[in-house]
């Protein structure tokens, strides 16, 4: 396993890590999580994320049991939750959502709970908040950091400006800013971290933790050919993902970038992930299993990556047409 330093801070992740959105209590029980998250651990992997609103508090609490279970030492493991969407569904009531102080910190209390830990790791605002000033944000999770709760905060699809904005009413006010945000990245999604954000890379130096390095599965070429039965994309109240990526040009290179990886030996998702890697900005990449081989197979992009030469990496832009254009000085 690789470990990278988390942006500017002194807090390393393992490049590969292991996540629950969908798959925890909805498409996996105890037991499955239970052994992909011990195969992640035994392949050093460090880092698990999860959020109050996966599966509505069901997968922090899968997580916290698997946790407890395992005993691990606390020290070499990090974990996470996100606040932003809150937990009761439909049923949340005011205060129970978004990035007010009441919020941030209930939900944290309650994350804690649900994952049986004495602290978070990392805290993720998971999407900004356009009602509640930036500065309520900055200043409670400076009072959670305080408390000993959190440990680093970081956001989560907050644009360029927004998170700079942070970082400036941090330093006015002498607190801790955001040092990590977690953007959707792969071969499809590419602006975020390949353009807007190389600002927030260069001056606060923000470390990043992608989630969906394989399009929601699209890019390992399962849905080239349907959606298979059981799979995330067929999912009850899991249309609008489906929508996302059940594009017929994102099909077409997907079939198309498919041939190129059989062409090189190397499984078209194995080949997605370690495309990732290559990005220097990118900290952590997190897997989402509900196999034992399909984790195994997504763990061997580690292996991929020094494979990947200019020419490959030239090749798959030929085929994706999804670089984005940099501006000109």
């Amino acid at each position: 396993m690789e470990y990278r330093y988390m942006g500017k801070t002194g807090l390393q992740l393992s490049v590969l890590s292991f996540g629950s959105w969908v798959t925890f209590h909805k498409q996996i029980e105890d037991n499955t999580a239970d052994e992909l998250m011990g195969i992640s651990y035994e392949q050093g992997i460090n880092f698990f994320d999860n959020a109050e609103a996966y599966a509505l508090g069901e997968s922090e609490k899968m997580m916290g049991r698997v946790l407890k279970k395992k005993n691990w030492d606390r020290s070499s493991y990090t974990v996470s939750s996100k606040v932003f969407f809150g937990w009761r569904g439909k049923a949340n009531k005011p205060n129970q959502t978004g990035l007010s102080r009441k919020h941030i910190t209930e939900a944290c209390h309650e994350a804690l709970q649900r994952l049986q830990v004495e602290y978070l790791d990392l805290f993720f605002c998971h999407r900004p908040d356009k009602k509640v000033p930036i500065e309520e944000v900055v200043w409670t999770m400076n009072h959670l950091i305080q408390q000993g709760k959190v440990l680093y905060w970081g956001t989560s699809e907050w644009s360029g400006v927004e998170i700079m904005e942070a970082h400036r009413v941090a330093a006015q006010h002498h607190l801790i800013g955001p040092s990590v945000e977690q953007p959707q990245y792969n071969l499809f999604e590419r602006d975020k971290l390949e353009k807007e954000y190389l600002p927030i890379f260069k001056t606060p130096g923000m470390g990043t933790t992608i989630w969906s390095p394989l399009a929601s599965g699209l890019l390992s070429g399962k849905y080239s050919d349907g959606i298979p039965s059981g799979s995330r994309l067929g999912l009850s109240g899991f249309e609008w993902l489906k929508n996302q990526w059940m594009v017929e040009d994102r099909i077409k290179k997907t079939r198309k970038l498919g041939e190129y990886a059989n062409s090189l030996g190397i499984p078209l998702a194995t080949l997605s992930i370690a495309w990732c890697l290559k990005n220097p900005h990118v900290t952590t990449a997190i897997l989402g299993a509900t196999k034992k081989e399909q984790l195994l197979e997504n763990l061997k992009a580690l292996d991929v990556v020094s494979t990947l030469d200019a020419s490959v990496m030239e090749k798959i832009d030929e085929i994706m047409q999804s670089k984005p254009v940099q501006p000109e000085f």
